[in-house]
């Protein structure tokens, strides 16, 4: 049986699930539903891991070794180091692999990559813990993210590209009637690879905002060199690592994924963009780079910095609302790019069944609903995680130097666990929005404004402003009026941001769902792509026809 064959199943069922948005994984989120001895086995898998060298890679020609990853857990470094490659190496790797790759049917391709993705969720626990020591990321959101809903992303990227490159039939026979006689061709059609493709991975979400370029690249034929952040690793490597012995076991060059490490005093990453057979750039991070990545003359697709923003304007239940949002802002300590940072409420207040709640006592009881969920030590740590960067870290710190009534400040809480793990708990800052020099770009991290507008139109108007000059991945909007949801709806929509009306309980602004949310809209400045719409994949290949008389 080929991988094909093995694995038709998963790929039609995801092909179903992307056209009818349902709700469809083939890997469990809870750790439970995988073996009862993986959690051991990951735990003495990263002890001996740290301290030692990555030598699981399938790569040749190595010109060093180096790693320089810090666990914001344990405030010190965990002692990897990678093979270090060339440029030059890296290229002519990728080169001579790309050929016979490219000329493979999708069909081999699909089974090749979810047979990866299946040797992946086998190291699901290893992946969460390479996770957590080097993002910052609490256990359960590192498992998650970095596990069934990384892998998730993934298989909807091959499940899209399948689809987009069987939409056409192989060959055909054209025949056109001129009446007294016809016109007939034979005609082929080949979806042809573009060519080396580069992924340029984030610090914060190694895997998740690095496994949709990967896959859409490699099943739409390309050639895949992986630049991961200096600071994140060992997380993506291990999925590398996957792909590359799957590679193998069925005959392929393992350098059709290859792992590009550098150091951060001696980057490699524009070298490699900048190169003449890079085709195809795939960016996270931030706005600064992302704009010079979509200067360059290649195929790219970017995910930058934006600012998300919250519209109060009636709720059912204000403290479930409060607590929603203050779960949303402290959820890995607000370094997540869907996020919510301002969140806007008229001076008129909030409209509950009790009766309006003035802007001061919003803003009061979202401060005291955060206060309730950090000091809790069996929640508060868990959901805080911690600061993957000093400079994240030393931003909250500062933030009450921002302007502003500072309602809420930072403090430092206790993990029983990680007796050094850098935290800072949520700031939450009371502003007017005549204060916008404050407000208007990205305060990456736990870092919450609440902005006083005239009306709700007035806060409409702000978020949509904002939304299309800096950009937005996200907006979370509570009204209890039909007409007010239209308009917010219309007005978010046309600046391309979604929506998340009247979230509480299990649902926060924060998650996307594979299969059925789109993860960015590639339409403001928040970036150019979207995880996983046609275009998505349809720019990493071209088609060309062939006709014979």
């Amino acid at each position: 049986m080929s991988l094909y064959e093995k694995h038709k199943a998963t790929l039609d069922a995801a092909i179903k699930a992307l056209g009818e948005r349902t709700y469809y994984t083939p890997y469990p989120e809870n750790p439970k539903a995988y073996a009862e001895d993986a959690d051991a086995k990951a735990k003495a898998w990263i002890s001996a891991t740290m301290n030692n060298d990555f030598k699981s890679l399938s790569q040749i020609n190595e010109a060093g070794w180096h790693g320089e990853e810090v666990s914001p857990f344990l405030q010190v470094g965990i002692g990897v180091k990678y093979p270090i490659f060339s440029v030059d190496n890296l290229i002519a790797n990728s080169k001579h692999a790309q050929k016979n790759w490219a000329v493979t049917s999708p069909e081999t391709r699909a089974g090749i990559l979810i047979e990866a993705l299946e040797k992946v969720s086998k190291r699901f626990f290893d992946i969460a813990y390479a996770t957590m020591h080097t993002t910052g990321q609490a256990f359960m959101m590192s498992f998650q993210a970095s596990g069934p809903h990384a892998n998730d992303r993934a298989l909807e990227a091959v499940a899209m590209g399948y689809s987009e490159l069987t939409r056409f039939v192989k060959e055909t026979e054209w025949v056109k009637s001129f009446g007294k006689f016809d016109l007939k061709m034979h005609k082929d059609f080949k979806p042809m690879p573009k060519g080396i493709s580069l992924v340029i991975g984030c610090s914060t979400f190694p895997v998740w905002n690095t496994v949709p370029g990967i896959f859409a690249d490699m099943i739409t034929g390309n050639a895949c060199i992986v630049k991961p952040h200096p600071k994140a690793i060992l997380p993506i490597a291990i999925v590398v690592e996957e792909i590359q012995n799957t590679l193998k076991e069925n005959g392929f060059d393992a350098h059709i994924c290859q792992l590009a490490v550098d150091a951060s005093s001696a980057p490699i990453t524009k070298l490699l963009a900048e190169h003449k057979d890079v085709k195809i750039i795939d960016f996270t991070g931030s706005s600064e780079f992302g704009n010079y990545i979509e200067t360059l003359p290649k195929t790219t697709f970017t995910e930058k910095a934006g600012v998300n923003s919250m519209i109060l304007d009636s709720v059912s239940d204000l403290k479930a609302v409060l607590g929603n949002i203050a779960f949303s802002a402290s959820l890995y300590s607000g370094q997540m790019c869907t996020a919510p940072q301002n969140i806007f409420v008229s001076k008129e207040g909030v409209k509950t069944p009790e009766g309006v709640v003035s802007f001061d006592d919003v803003v009061n009881g979202l401060s005291a609903a955060i206060t309730g969920l950090v000091d809790n030590p069996k929640a508060g740590p868990g959901t805080l995680g911690a600061i993957q960067a000093e400079a994240t870290y030393k931003r909250v710190n500062d933030a009450k130097n921002l302007g502003g009534n500072v309602v809420l400040d930072t403090k430092t809480i206790k993990n029983e666990e990680f007796a050094d793990a850098r935290i800072a708990t949520p700031v939450v800052i009371s502003l007017d929005k005549t204060q916008s020099s404050i407000y208007n770009t990205e305060a990456f991290g736990p870092i919450v404004f609440v902005i006083k507008t005239d009306s709700i139109e007035d806060s409409i108007s702000q978020a949509k402003a904002l939304a299309e000059s800096k950009g937005a991945l996200t907006c979370g909007a509570y009204t209890t009026d039909e007409a007010i949801k239209t308009q917010i709806a219309d007005e978010m929509n046309s600046a391309f941001v979604p929506v998340s009306f009247n979230f509480t309980g299990a649902g926060f602004i924060n998650s996307h769902a594979a299969f059925s949310d789109f993860h960015m809209t590639g339409g403001n400045p928040a970036g150019n792509a979207s995880y996983t719409n046609p275009e998505f994949v349809t720019k990493r290949f071209v088609w060309v026809g062939n006709r014979y008389m």
